[in-house]
């Protein structure tokens, strides 16, 4: 009897259910996917399984991905991150995710962005912007992504002034990943108001002129503005003493005694 107990006990360990991957308690988790949408988050909840290859987080409150929201996903291919809050993305907020290939951000309330923080997604295939408070996008931001397919920026309050020239410049280089062309209008100013940017052409640029300044540049001209101000009022006030100086010693003789000859 205890032979036979001892050569099935094995067998029973064998078809016990293997563990199932982490999956945070906010989540439902399934064939390495985790929906975490509209539960209230607001953060990136922890303890999601490294095989993780598609995330839901929309409909939640999350404000800021700071550094380190994620943990490491390898094999992360799908983020889903529309109508929150959020306002800032950190440059390594999406560090770990470099497989990564459809990025949805839309429907929040993002204002600027850095290039550095699309930087560690060189899969990025998608990169959803749209209905977001951007009024102007460095061009740094999406040439970073070189496998970028497909970029959707629609319904937000673009400023069309000289400061759009470059993200103008992108896009018309870069017409067949534009997606929805017909809804990137400006918002601002009010003559220009709904006019698609796409519509612009290089004329309406005329007035425009490069005057990005280098980091070193600035500092140059912060440093010699001011001591040529300097300068040149001390070098005026010089130049005025000595023209004073001169006038009052070419009238000095005019103003001596005239010599009297006494007969004798």
């Amino acid at each position: 009897m205890g032979r036979v107990l001892g050569c099935l006990l094995p067998c029973l360990l064998l078809l016990q259910p293997l563990p199932s991957p982490a999956c945070p308690a906010a989540c439902r988790c399934f064939s390495g996917q985790a929906d975490c949408s509209q539960h209230g988050l607001r953060e990136v909840p922890q303890g999601l399984s490294t095989n993780t290859s598609a995330l839901w987080l929309g409909y939640n409150f999350i404000t800021a991905l700071g550094p380190g929201s994620f943990p490491p996903l390898p094999e992360l291919l799908l983020l889903s991150l529309p109508h929150n809050h959020l306002e800032l993305i950190h440059s390594q907020a999406l560090v770990g995710l470099g497989a990564l290939r459809d990025l949805d951000l839309s429907n929040n309330h993002l204002t600027v962005l850095s290039p550095k923080t699309f930087l560690p997604l060189t899969s990025l295939v998608t990169l959803n912007l749209g209905s977001n408070w951007l009024v102007e996008l460095e061009p740094g931001v999406v040439s970073a992504l070189p496998q970028l397919r497909a970029l959707l920026m629609q319904d937000n309050p673009w400023v069309c002034s000289c400061r759009i020239r470059p993200l103008w410049r992108w896009l018309s280089h870069n017409r067949e990943k534009v997606q929805e062309k017909t809804l990137l209008l400006c918002k601002a100013p009010e003559q220009l108001k709904n006019y698609p940017i796409m519509a612009f052409g290089n004329e309406s640029f005329r007035q425009c002129q490069e005057t990005s300044l280098s980091f070193q540049q600035y500092i140059t001209f912060l440093i010699i503005g001011p001591f040529s101000f300097v300068a040149s009022i001390f070098f005026c006030t010089f130049m005025g003493s000595i023209t004073v100086v001169y006038q009052n010693l070419r009238r000095e003789p005019f103003r001596r005694r005239p010599r009297v000859c006494r007969s004798r």
